[in-house]
């Protein structure tokens, strides 16, 4: 039997052990969704709003933990905040066509920052799911920092693998708590089974899920690929209306600056700073004995930031600009 098709048994033996699962309503759903963010200790700097079928998980997508160091790959783009960024997790889960999958998030982690699939490079198709990605792997092509995430083309930092440092974090460390949601409304949890025990070689499906007796249905992290959740099971009303950060553009209008580009070989020395005082934050890094930046402070104008690069993407060329949201 091929791969897909063992893969695609599993999705169907989850459905059907999923609709024997203990029910329950939204306002259950909504008070799960809220107690996972104030159980790990975030209720501080995420806020959860349930209405019209959703949990609106929101934030400014930006941990506060430490970012982008360690990274190798790097696309030569910045973590900056997008305020007020909702995630919407569904009320009333159902798993029914998937799996799906999106060039964007899947998902929220409990301190709001969104979660992607593994791959990096465009949405994949349903073959694809089914088999491993490795020149779209984040993980082994050095995208990633030492928390599991990095910056995206939107700027925006998201989670590609498990959130360690985020985990770390939590007050309710453990293989019982929530770490994040699938916009679908399932619940993610870290790499074993909530009671502790280890999961059976082969019991995740291709969206790195099984079932559960409480919420029908959950989502797992793992040590290899694909590391989080790949793909959704359930159902998403309008998949393609959901959110994503998008790219900065200059103050007076117009395109931004061109997408960054992993340099060939990877970069040196990476270190992504930020002055508490001034507000500015600066991501550096060598390449080929040459030294690069990005650098950004607020403007003074709301969701705007002075920027100051000199990239591999742009030749080394001095690139001053005022970018917002």
């Amino acid at each position: 039997m091929s791969k897909f098709l063992c893969r695609l048994s599993l999705f169907l033996c989850a459905a059907l052990c999923a609709s024997s699962a203990l029910a329950h309503g939204e306002e259950a759903h909504c008070a799960a969704v809220t107690a996972s963010v104030e159980d790990a200790g975030f209720s501080d700097v995420v806020t959860v709003t349930c209405r019209d079928g959703q949990a609106l998980i929101s934030g400014d997508v930006l941990p506060d933990h430490e970012m982008m160091t360690g990274i190798i790959g790097t696309n030569e783009q910045v973590p900056v905040p997008a305020l007020n960024y909702a995630s919407p997790v569904q009320l009333a889960p159902n798993l029914g066509s998937g799996p799906h999958t999106r060039d964007a998030a899947l998902g929220v982690a409990v301190n709001g920052i969104p979660i992607y699939d593994y791959t990096a490079g465009g949405e994949m198709s349903q073959d694809d799911l089914a088999s491993y990605q490795a020149h779209l792997d984040t993980v082994v092509t050095g995208q990633l920092d030492v928390c599991g995430g990095h910056a995206g083309r939107g700027d925006d930092y998201h989670y590609h693998a498990e959130p360690t440092c985020m985990i770390e974090q939590m007050q309710n460390a453990g293989p019982d708590a929530i770490i994040g949601w699938g916009f679908d409304g399932f619940p993610i949890y870290t790499k074993t089974n909530p009671d502790g025990s280890d999961i059976a070689q082969g019991a995740l499906d291709v969206c790195n899920g099984q079932a559960d007796d409480t919420f029908g249905y959950r989502y797992h992290t793992s040590e290899g690929a694909p590391y989080i959740i790949q793909c959704l099971m359930g159902d998403v009303p309008d998949m393609d209306r959901l959110p994503r950060v998008g790219p900065l553009v200059p103050a007076g209008g117009g395109r931004g600056p061109e997408a960054g580009r992993p340099p060939q070989g990877g970069v040196d020395a990476l270190v992504f700073v930020q002055d508490e005082v001034t507000g500015e934050s600066l991501m550096s890094y060598s390449y080929e004995g040459s030294d690069y930046y990005i650098k950004y402070a607020p403007s003074g104008t709301d969701n705007c930031y002075d920027f100051e690069t000199r990239t591999v993407t742009n030749g080394g060329a001095l690139y001053q600009a005022e970018l917002c949201r």
